[in-house]
């Protein structure tokens, strides 16, 4: 029988996936090395049973112990899931640029989680590097994983995850893309896959805020280049010791949008839901496209799962808010239509009037309005049953046969939430413009803005 005596032994071995859509415009070949296949859902599963499996062989973590690390989620829940097993306490110390799914999963899983401010230096007492250090001083039996420095961290990518990829690839890889954060996964893997072909080139993608790749081209810490950044799980303010950076040829940096985007790009193109640090690696593999030839066999390091991003990349009015998604709104389809006058009628206007303005302008729908106060509306398909089970009703008054007013909303409302407003009771949506004055957006015309 093929059991698994705990979770710990189902890290690691995670698939290679071709990409076939997403890459197509480039000359080589591009593998995914999908981690979010381990059981806390990134790689970081590997690193943090490594770090705690190393932690137990030097004595620093005991029976009964609390486990401290300052993290973004991911390294927290496969510490978490080591903790479950062998019986140990977790104090997660984290910021609140991440996602709130991922300080819910940790919570989950047992973890303490304290949220500390993003945009402060390292060395700053709030910082979450600083109180995660201050927590593993005032804990007792409790010890500070610190991912950063912690060598275990490279250790378990120069074990697992480059002889995987080694062996998976049958050593035909040429290039080996993975976003740079902590300095683990890039690093330990490296050195492994260099040690097997010293040729083989090895491309960090970076985030532009971070002042990594900086330091890989001149060796200058510049604190002038960080700045505060939405990408999550790389990037960095500081250089950790895990770094060699002898084992990588090149640094390439991808703005926060163009990695949110391309991560909804993979998921929907691929099917495969991968979080920031994805989209980011293949977005800057893409822009350096012109490096890669025909014969190239490229591996990019897929980290985590989108869901940790559901509240952020993977929802709209976030990625609105922030400018990263171009979407339609009822704006752009009235901009995008000749007749912009909005037609309507007055209560006291009878049903053969509207009638009459339907059959004029080719509509089907008419808000009905009292002194520029929306009162009601009228359709065509309403006014056909009354009319045709009561012909004498075209001469009373509209007033006696409203129907619903029409759903009111902003003038940058997305389209595809106007599709869910515009509904059999509600033929229509009104929105005002900048000058104050009413607009129209039926069910036609969303059908027509969207097949565009």
């Amino acid at each position: 029988m093929d059991i698994k005596n705990n979770i710990l032994e189902t890290i690691g071995n995670t698939p290679l996936i071709r990409l076939n859509k997403i890459t197509k415009d480039l000359p080589c070949t591009v593998l995914a090395k999908v981690d979010y296949f381990n059981p806390g859902n990134s790689i970081k599963d590997r690193m943090a049973l490594k770090m705690v499996e190393v932690a137990e062989q030097e004595g620093k973590l005991r029976p009964g112990g609390t486990i401290i690390e300052g993290t973004s989620g991911n390294t927290g829940m496969g510490l978490a899931l080591a903790a479950c097993v062998k019986g140990y306490k977790c104090i997660f110390v984290t910021t609140d640029k991440q996602s709130k799914e991922k300080a819910d999963i940790l919570k989950a899983v047992g973890a303490e989680v304290i949220v500390c401010p993003t945009n402060v230096l390292p060395e700053d007492p709030m910082s979450y590097y600083s109180v995660a250090a201050r927590l593993a001083k005032e804990v007792p039996n409790s010890y500070h994983m610190n991912q950063y420095d912690n060598l275990a961290n490279r250790q378990a990518h120069y074990e697992s995850t480059g002889p995987e990829i080694w062996k998976q690839t049958e050593g035909k890889i040429t290039h080996f893309v993975c976003t740079a954060g902590t300095g683990g996964t890039i690093t330990g893997a490296a050195m492994y896959l260099k040690e097997k072909n010293p040729n083989i080139q090895v491309w960090a993608i970076d985030v532009h805020g971070s002042l990594l790749t900086k330091y890989f081209r001149t060796g200058e810490i510049d604190m002038n280049e960080v700045h505060p950044y939405f990408s999550e799980g790389f990037g960095e303010d500081f250089i950790p010791k895990n770094y060699d950076m002898s084992v990588i040829d090149y640094f390439e940096q991808v703005s926060d949008k163009d990695g949110a985007v391309m991560a909804r790009r993979i998921a929907k193109e691929e099917g495969l839901f991968c979080g920031y640090s994805a989209g980011s690696c293949i977005q800057g593999l893409m822009q350096l496209k012109s490096k890669l030839k025909k014969d190239d066999l490229v591996v990019c390091v897929f980290h985590d799962h989108g869901s940790r991003y559901v509240g952020k990349i993977y929802n709209d009015q976030w990625m609105m808010e922030r400018g990263f998604l171009e979407v339609k709104t009822f704006k752009d389809i009235v901009n995008g239509r000749k007749a912009n006058r909005l037609v309507s009628v007055k209560p006291s206007q009878t049903v053969a009037e509207a009638v009459e303005l339907m059959r004029k302008y080719d509509i089907e729908q008419i808000p009905v309005m009292n002194d520029a106060v929306i009162v009601g509306s009228v359709s065509e398909s309403g006014l056909f049953q009354k009319v045709f089970s009561n012909p004498e009703i075209k001469h009373v008054t509209v007033e006696s046969v409203l129907e619903h007013a029409y759903p009111v909303v902003d003038f940058e409302t997305p389209v595809e939430r106007l599709g869910s407003l515009i509904t059999k009771e509600n033929g229509a949506v009104l929105a005002k413009d900048e000058t104050g004055a009413y607009h129209i957006v039926t069910k036609y015309d969303v059908i027509h803005s969207l097949a565009k």
